[in-house]
């Protein structure tokens, strides 16, 4: 049978839905934008605002990043983007994850994804938990997580930044860039006009008439040039960075440096340039509002448009500077770094010349003159982008404490079963292990969310079919469980998880000692029937493994055949169906002792292998044992020892109850025996 199931896993291949079609996503589109055309054949569409122009892009996550979730399938969100970067809406369009599907519901998860809106893919997006988030000196942006759904989300969280990152490399210069630096307030240069000229540190745009004639030459405004001087040039500007305070210093007087200063301090993120515009441009038009973008004036940068905005100053010169631009038109406008504009990145400043044509309703002309501008990186600072952790370095750190934690627990544990003949041989033997199966329900299962599941095993197995087991670096609290799963599968068997380990295990183990308090009775299957329901755990494992790779839609359903979802992750907090059917494996464990474990559980059926696998034989026996001693036999609650004395491994569940009857003079019926031979007179 195992043969079998192997060979399905190499047999199935990868089942990733095709991206939908113009019909089911226009509606998923929100006003005012439309959806545009198809970009490529991976789910990726220009979005459309109301006027038809290009507002940015639309696109699933799942055929750009399928990441793979706890289910084995992506999660598939909607994802608009508009041309700066920024987060329209990030809605939901299809998701298996187990915790979502029949536990919490889907509306914390849509609420989750609502929080990306407004942000801009250029900030350093992380999913805080509910063990804690960063402190307030973070740089990070933390979107608040989903309580009991931690892995899941962390996993959306990255199959959208894959794949917006990958639209954004493609089709939007410049998003990617990152941090835009800052200038170095402690820099300090010796500067004054003629070296910042020599310098190249002030950019200067010269256009004379003849120039300007030359631009409108072939077209209806090129006798339109109305009254200039000829002894001035049309446009002589100058302009110079004020955000470092070195070349700051260097052009203004102290009141209009005091002025910077406030400005930096409630905006320092602006960066401020200074306008000098010695001709007879102007530099705005006469209907221009101050504080509002300048109607004559045009930026760009890798091809992108740059906000200008006056800075409301009227700024005052050094008194060294030049006559000429003393009386000259002056202006600061502003651009915001945190909108991705680079000052140490060469942009480009178009002022715009205005022509008319025509007396009653004259016909506007215009050209552009452009003027490339470069701050030195020496005036700057560039801080080091926020480094971003994998999702896998992320968990650990969120869970640290928890980890070390259940690290020290483990570590204890397995120590202790190492050495089993002394635990086993503890006068409180049987209160120590209530006490550590009670830290294994309270924190392992009910705080730490550390149940494993057959969810893993069916994720695990679709991964090594589609490639990649990424979906095991999302939860590292349970990947430690996992981890000394499998540690104790090689050493002892199933015993170590199934016994020790499984939360739900041991409820029903509780719930057992209930059933002896209330003296309830206590009932086992004819042997013939226990042995035919020891098949009924391989048989539904084999069913779920097949369900994952042949419909894989209705995988989560058939898998709460397992009711520690219910039990453990909710609570009982489900629909009564869920509950009824967690609740009665534990009222029947009250009379069949651990009746789901020795039965139905898929993953108790995968464990079982361990007892074919485990290194040594780690139960004593005697030559006794079996024949003609059966005490062990009788008091085994799991049935794992055979008429003739033999473990059986598959079936163990390592609680030791036989290793204290075979190392107690006063309950192993060979010793006590031979405890009354060597007390009769020779």
């Amino acid at each position: 049978m195992w043969r079998a199931l192997i060979l399905l896993f190499f047999l199935a291949g990868p089942l990733y839905a095709a991206p939908l079609t113009r019909a089911d996503l226009a509606p998923m589109v929100l006003a005012p934008y439309e959806l545009g055309e198809a970009v490529n054949d991976r789910g990726v569409w220009s979005l459309r605002n109301s006027g038809g122009g290009e507002a940015g892009y639309v696109f699933e996550t799942a055929p750009l990043a399928p990441l793979p979730g706890f289910s084995g399938a992506p999660i598939n969100m909607l994802v608009m983007l508009d041309l700066e970067g920024r987060f329209l809406n990030v809605r939901l369009i299809a998701q298996n994850e187990p915790i979502f599907v029949s536990g919490l519901g889907e509306a914390p998860f849509r609420a989750f994804l609502e929080q990306y809106r407004g942000h801009s893919i250029n900030e350093p997006l992380v999913v805080g938990t509910p063990y804690g988030a960063g402190g307030a000196a973070s740089d990070n942006v933390y979107l608040d997580g989903v309580t009991k759904a931690t892995a899941s989300v962390r996993i959306a969280h990255e199959s959208i930044l894959a794949a917006t990152l990958a639209v954004a490399r493609e089709k939007m210069q410049g998003v990617g860039a990152g941090p835009a630096p800052e200038p170095d307030l402690a820099h300090d240069e010796p500067l004054e006009w003629r070296s910042l000229m020599e310098q190249g540190l002030v950019g200067r745009l010269r256009v004379a008439e003849p120039a300007l004639d030359a631009a409108f030459k072939g077209t209806k405004w090129a006798d339109d040039g109305g009254d200039l001087d000829p002894a001035r040039p049309y446009i002589d500007l100058y302009v110079i960075d004020l955000g470092p305070p070195a070349l700051a210093r260097a052009v203004l007087a102290q009141d209009s440096l005091d002025e910077i200063a406030d400005v930096r301090a409630r905006a320092p993120d602006d960066e401020l340039y200074l306008l000098i515009e010695a001709g007879q441009h102007g530099l705005v038009s006469p209907d221009f509002v101050r504080n509002t973008a300048p109607d004559r004036m045009t930026a760009t940068q890798d091809g992108l448009p740059l906000a200008l905005r006056d800075a409301d100053i009227l700024p005052e010169l050094a008194e060294d500077l030049p006559a000429s631009l003393q009386d000259a038109t002056k202006m600061v406008l502003r651009l915001d770094r945190r909108l991705g504009f680079d000052p140490t990145r060469p942009w480009e400043l178009n002022l715009q010349a205005i022509r008319l044509h025509g007396m009653l309703m004259p016909e506007a002309g215009s050209v552009h003159f452009p003027l490339g501008l470069q701050t030195p990186e020496r005036f700057f600072l560039r801080p080091s982008p926020p480094e971003r952790l994998s999702p896998f370095a992320e968990a650990l750190r969120n869970r640290a404490p928890d980890l070390w934690l259940l690290a020290g627990f483990l570590a204890l544990l397995m120590a202790a079963l190492l050495a089993q003949s002394r635990l086993a041989g503890l006068r409180a033997y049987t209160p120590v292990r209530l006490a550590i199966l009670a830290f294994v329900v309270g924190f392992v299962g009910f705080w730490g969310q550390g149940q494993l599941s057959i969810v893993t095993v069916m994720a695990v197995a679709r991964g090594l079919v589609a490639g990649g087991l990424e979906v095991l670096l999302y939860d590292p609290f349970g990947l430690l469980v996992w981890a000394a799963a499998g540690a104790g599968f090689v050493l002892w068997g199933r015993g170590f998880f199934c016994g020790w380990l499984c939360p739900f295990g041991a409820l029903q183990e509780f719930a057992h000692h209930l059933g002896r308090l209330l003296h309830l009775p206590r009932i086992e299957p004819p042997p013939s029937l226990a042995r035919a329901l020891l098949w009924s755990g391989p048989v539904a494992l084999a069913g779920l493994l097949a369900t994952a790779f042949v419909a894989p839609q209705h995988a989560e359903t058939i898998a709460e055949i397992e009711p520690f979802k219910t039990a453990i992750t909710m609570h009982f907090a489900r629909p009564w169906p869920y509950a009824l059917w967690a609740a009665g494996w534990l009222l029947v464990s009250m009379v069949w002792f651990k009746g789901f474990c020795r039965s139905l559980c898929p993953l108790g059926a995968m464990m079982r292998i361990g007892g074919f696998l485990r290194l040594r034989q780690w139960i004593p026996r005697r030559p006794e044992c079996g024949s003609p001693c059966q005490l062990c036999r009788v008091r085994c609650a799991y049935g794992a020892i055979s008429p003739q004395g033999k473990i059986r491994y598959s079936e163990c569940f390592q609680c030791l109850d036989c290793v204290k009857i075979h190392d107690d003079p006063t309950l192993c019926v060979p010793l006590v025996l031979e405890a009354k031979r060597a007390r009769r007179p020779s």
